[in-house]
């Protein structure tokens, strides 16, 4: 077989596979997409139970995502700083949750916050209600969909040079100021992308919020939930809903993309402005 032969097959297999691969992935969307008409498809996203979900979805997921930002930045931040012993085993709890089964993770919850779990004693004398809650589901959010940006932003952190960090240390900028305005423009690619991925993975997640905070229309049942409970009762609404859920998650990863282009491009000017103020400080 001459070269170029070669060459040919090995291309025509190339795109067989990648054909295969994609066709295998596209498939179940273009069939939930396809399956009734447009019209009735998008009546279906209209409806006073999809609207109710998309609401407890969007709020709850909002709320939550805001306190991992928050919360896992500076987190992140740190570990990616140190070295000490245990640290692997630190990386490996942060990580633990990722490969958790939602179930179980969803029992846990409900044994660690319910009203007769490890913490419901303490919590209901407080007179705090946590299980089966809107509280109960951005608190399965947090654990399902936290881990995910945690992992990211670690990573982004530790890509960082670090020669960047400590000239600003040298020129007289504090911790927290090395972080919010050095560390964390430099990494918001980085952080923009695990965002997103925390986001789109809080707004499918089922497992743990079904058994932590049940499925309570208007207040717990959010777009994956309302989607189980209309499976029995009216396919079509349920398809429509599902098809609503792979557009929204769509969007948050294209926007997500768009995003993190422009803070990748902007952030060298940020920086050079920044230098220039600690300069000028020190």
């Amino acid at each position: 077989m001459s070269r170029a032969t070669g060459r040919a097959a090995l291309a025509v297999a190339s795109a067989a596979v990648c054909a295969l691969v994609l066709g295998f992935l596209i498939l179940p969307i273009a069939a939930l997409v396809t399956y009734q008409p447009v019209p009735r498809l998008i009546e279906g996203f209209s409806t006073n139970l999809a609207t109710e979900a998309i609401l407890v979805s969007l709020k709850t997921n909002a709320v939550a995502l805001a306190l991992i930002l928050a919360l896992g930045t500076p987190f992140a931040y740190t570990l990616a700083r140190l070295r000490f012993k245990g640290r692997s085993i630190v990386i490996t709890l942060v990580e633990l949750p990722l490969v958790t089964p939602p179930a179980v993770a969803g029992l846990g919850l409900l044994v660690a916050f319910g009203r007769m779990g490890l913490l419901g004693g303490t919590l209901g004398a407080l007179g705090i209600e946590v299980a089966f809650t809107q509280l109960a589901v951005i608190l399965a959010l947090l654990f399902v969909a936290g881990p995910f940006y945690l992992r990211g932003a670690i990573a982004a952190f530790e890509a960082l040079d670090e020669n960047l960090i400590d000239v600003a240390r040298t020129l007289g900028a504090g911790p927290l100021r090395r972080m919010l305005l050095i560390a964390t423009p430099l990494a918001a690619g980085g952080l923009g992308a695990a965002a997103a991925v925390a986001f789109a993975r809080g707004i499918g997640e089922f497992g743990a919020t079904i058994l932590f905070a049940g499925s309570l229309r208007g207040s717990t049942q959010t777009l994956p939930l309302a989607v189980y409970s209309l499976f029995d009762v009216n396919l079509d609404q349920a398809i429509a809903i599902g098809v609503l859920l792979i557009i929204l998650s769509a969007g948050i990863l294209l926007s997500s993309k768009l995003l993190i282009g422009r803070w990748t491009s902007s952030t060298s000017i940020f920086l050079s402005r920044e230098e220039a103020s600690l300069s000028g400080s020190g």
